[in-house]
């Protein structure tokens, strides 16, 4: 699996921007949001339980990562095609924020190594990337236990700052002082 301090792979993939069909569909690269954090959570398959339940949390927590000059991109290996069905009959995932990213080829699971073995299919994976495109947060749950896309939001107000945090730290509490 990619490693903390790693380049983040070089991908080109179909993004699905919104669920009306004529202007759904974009290309989204490693170039289209240089210079800017970028969060990429990886699910497993669309039209699941477990999976709709983070992608709509993460979605009412998008101005907030915004806020923070952060890109939210979600990714899993189902086609676009498969995404805007999803979008178009699931009430909380038609008007998400941010893209949801095709990786029906698997090249950046792969490159990544989060592809699971056993169902071929994206890991529960959350990676943090700096605006240097440095991998800086790693995080893989079981595919059956989704993730706390507040606990993502709270590892990325600790990474900009900088700073040490402790354990449970929030934005705005006191960083600590090594020396």
């Amino acid at each position: 699996m990619s490693q903390l301090g790693q380049l983040f792979p070089a991908f080109n993939l179909k993004g699905v921007i919104s669920a009306n069909a004529e202007d759904a569909f974009t290309e989204i690269t490693n170039h289209s949001y240089q210079g800017k954090w970028q969060v990429f959570f990886f699910w497993p398959k669309d039209f699941t339980f477990v999976c709709p339940t983070e992608i709509a949390e993460f979605g009412r927590l998008h101005q907030a990562f915004v806020e923070r000059d952060a890109q939210l991109l979600g990714v899993s290996t189902d086609s676009e095609f498969v995404h805007l069905a999803w979008k178009q009959q699931k009430d909380e995932l038609r008007d998400l924020p941010f893209p949801m990213l095709s990786d029906i080829k698997r090249e950046l699971v792969d490159a990544l190594g989060i592809l699971d073995k056993n169902e071929g299919v994206a890991e529960r994976a959350t990676f943090i990337v700096d605006p240097q495109g440095l991998i800086r947060f790693v995080m893989v749950t079981d595919l059956n236990v989704g993730r706390n896309p507040n606990e993502v939001l709270r590892i990325l107000d600790a990474l900009q700052t900088g700073e040490l945090c402790p354990c449970n730290w929030k934005k705005g509490e006191k960083t600590l002082d090594a020396a």
